[in-house]
């Protein structure tokens, strides 16, 4: 079992990037996928989940990043994206993507995260 974290960059305040996190080893429609960040000096915190398919499918974002960031599923490639759209300085950090695989058709928020992979750094500046 990996996860994959790319997409990652430098970009400019207001602008825009989407990471990816590809799975192997196990199918990431069955289980709940969530992404993470830690920036400098901070603990690591919850950005955005995704619910099984086999639940409801259900999306949840943290409200600081509301109306900026949506994660999303693209079965066929097995892989779970976050779309991030006006980017702010405070966006700085290292995304992380988990899963609580072996748990199928879990809900957002899951018990545990079983699986991370390696991160993908984001830097906001200009």
């Amino acid at each position: 079992v990996q996860l994959q974290a790319s997409g990652g960059g430098l970009v400019q305040p207001g602008g825009s990037l989407r990471l990816s996190c590809a799975a192997s080893g196990f199918t990431l429609d069955y289980s709940v996928i969530g992404w993470f960040r830690q920036a400098p000096g901070k603990e690591r915190e919850g950005v955005s989940c995704i619910s099984s398919s086999s639940s409801d499918g259900s999306t949840y974002v943290v409200d600081s990043v509301k109306g900026r960031f949506t994660i999303s599923r693209d079965n066929a490639k097995n892989t779970v994206y976050l779309q991030m759209n006006s980017l702010k300085p405070e966006d700085t950090a290292v995304y992380y993507c988990a899963t609580d695989f072996p748990t199928v058709g879990g809900s957002c928020p899951p018990i545990k995260y079983d699986y991370w992979g390696q991160g993908t750094l984001v830097t906001v500046s200009s």
